[in-house]
């Protein structure tokens, strides 16, 4: 029997809640919201794989990654339900920040694209053909392209 095979032969509810641990603390280095619902899986197999001590090393696997699939749907439902409230809405979403300012075009709107200069950045805009010095209106974005009109 291989070495692999015997680990998972002696495979017990500590190495699950070990598993847990490693993906929290993954989760805190490299965050993205989902290593935390798979080390809550972990955790709930844990302490399964406690209860039934004559579970399989396959059925405790079988159930990790049903409850993983369980887990990751759940948290980003809750998540999505209950979004984190912010004092600044708009911190990462720069384009958003310009919405309803007025500023000038530095280069002509011709075929429907421009550029614009606010502050220290140039910004691609799109908007009805209006040349250069035009006071402009941003109305809103499409990725990272800001939609203007006449002001």
């Amino acid at each position: 029997m291989s070495e692999v095979a015997t680990f998972l032969e002696q495979l017990t509810f500590w190495h699950w809640f070990i598993l847990g641990c490693a993906l929290v603390v993954l989760e805190i280095l490299a965050p993205g919201i989902i290593f935390v619902w798979l080390g809550v899986a972990a955790f709930i197999t844990g302490i399964i794989a406690l209860l039934a001590t004559a579970l399989t090393w396959e059925l405790e696997f079988l159930i990790f990654t049903i409850l993983s699939v369980v887990s990751v749907f759940a948290g980003r439902a809750f998540i999505r339900r209950n979004p984190t409230s912010t004092d600044h809405p708009l911190l990462n979403r720069r384009g958003q920040q310009y919405v309803g300012r007025v500023f000038t075009l530095d280069e002509p709107i011709v075929n429907g694209t421009g550029k614009l200069r606010i502050d220290d950045t140039t910004w691609k805009v799109n908007g009805q053909d209006m040349d250069a010095g035009t006071a402009v209106k941003v109305t809103g974005t499409v990725g990272v392209i800001l939609t203007v009109e006449a002001a």
